[in-house]
């Protein structure tokens, strides 16, 4: 009933409830063109390394993140969301005069700038949401926006894989020009008042680095987002492991499709959850218990037993997804709006790339190491950050974060 009765009051929330809205008509049109992306480039060319660098274009901007994050603070958050999202749209739009392998440099080019924006646009419509609703439901939003998008992950790749075989990719760019263009009505239709940002004071490295600061010195925020780096790392180390747990099960690689599908579920529900959760245990022990089963539920991937991997693929779309959600509210509940846009993307940066790392480890390990032994392994290293995690002091480290940024020494 609390569950059902907060989700609710986010939906009423006019500013929560639109930008949900536009999490899921934009998600929609995203989850879409992944998948699109990269069958559209293994058709002009036959090659599978080429169609892995859509899927790189897309994640390379992220490594900028404290940079991109700073523009969300230097603009008003909702005018930005709607120039964004405009120019995506006409941006997208350019992908009809793709026809063959000579204008793939087009399609990598628009994939890159799209990554860019994507960073620009969640740290502003982080620190717009966090500006606008009210901070006892910042746990809500972000489970809900969590479970919006899971569900898109589950639905759009249907309609993309559809849309691609109709029309080609042309068709499906124009669906995603047509879901940014959504989304920028959305945006116009909000009602928030924002103050127009205080002019810089210090030029675009030192902008950045006062969001670096502020994250490393708030003794609260600093371990939460380790944490999440590290279990995005062995993330990327299980998932590349995926197949080789398929096989090791006796079923064809698309048998994958099941796993991810019920992981999917599994994110669905944590996203309903999460605020009631969030508020009972606050974002340190709430990601450290999460983590806790992440460690179990891959290091239970080793048994070659369908319904153990059922449960395993469940739990990991409870655990991963959670942790996420648990940074993302603790960045937007401890951070000053002007400095958000640059902490958010900062933090963002230090979750997911390492996501990308553990992809790529995990590729070259699978060759050399047995699948068993190493989601064993990975289950004791999370297993270690839950601990660590759990154990901090909080007491201590809201005495740390009460320093000033300019007390705190970044290492």
């Amino acid at each position: 009933m609390t569950t059902r009765w907060t989700a609710v009051r986010v939906l009423r929330d006019r500013t929560a409830g639109r930008c949900l809205t536009a999490v899921v008509v934009s998600g929609f049109g995203t989850s879409a063109l992944w998948l699109a992306s990269g069958v559209w480039v293994k058709d002009l060319t036959g090659s599978d390394g080429l169609a892995a660098l859509c899927m790189l274009a897309m994640w390379a901007p992220t490594l900028a993140g404290p940079l991109l994050g700073t523009l969300a603070d230097r603009h008003r958050r909702r005018p930005l969301l709607v120039a964004l999202s405009l120019f995506m749209a006409v941006l997208l739009l350019t992908l009809c005069a793709v026809d063959g392998p000579e204008e793939l440099w087009l399609l990598y080019a628009v994939l890159f700038v799209y990554g860019a924006a994507g960073t620009v646009h969640d740290a502003a419509e982080s620190a717009l949401v966090a500006g606008a609703v009210d901070r006892s439901l910042l746990g809500d939003f972000n489970g809900l926006r969590m479970t919006a998008n899971e569900g898109m992950k589950l639905l759009a790749p249907l309609a993309g894989a559809g849309l691609y075989t109709a029309y080609g990719g042309p068709g499906v760019a124009v669906l995603d020009a047509a879901s940014f263009l959504a989304a920028a009505l959305v945006y116009l239709s909000l009602r928030v008042r924002e103050e127009r940002p205080a002019p810089a004071r210090e030029g675009g490295r030192s902008a950045t680095a006062e969001g670096v600061r502020h994250l490393w010195g708030d003794a609260g925020l600093r371990p939460l987002v380790l944490a999440g780096g590290v279990t995005m790392l062995c993330a990327g180390v299980s998932g590349a492991l995926t197949y080789a747990v398929v096989e090791d099960l006796g079923h064809s690689p698309a048998y994958a499709g099941v796993l991810y599908a019920v992981q999917g579920a599994g994110s669905v529900t944590v996203g309903l959850l999460s605020g009631p959760a969030l508020r009972r245990l606050g974002a340190r022990r709430f990601a450290a218990y999460c983590i806790s089963l992440l460690a179990v539920a891959v290091a239970l991937r080793a048994v070659p037993y369908d319904p153990a991997a059922w449960a395993c693929s469940a739990a990991v779309g409870v655990g991963l997804p959670a942790a996420l959600i648990a940074v993302l509210t603790g960045v937007q509940q401890r951070t000053p709006g002007p400095l958000l846009g640059r902490v958010t993307a900062t933090a963002g940066t230090l979750v997911h790339t390492p996501n990308v790392i553990g992809l790529a480890a995990g590729a070259v390990l699978v060759e050399l190491l047995g699948h068993r032994a190493q989601l064993v392994a990975l289950g004791v290293v999370l297993g270690v950050t839950a601990a660590v995690l759990l154990g901090q002091s909080p007491a201590s480290a809201d005495r740390t974060a009460a320093r000033s940024a300019s007390d705190a020494s970044p290492a």
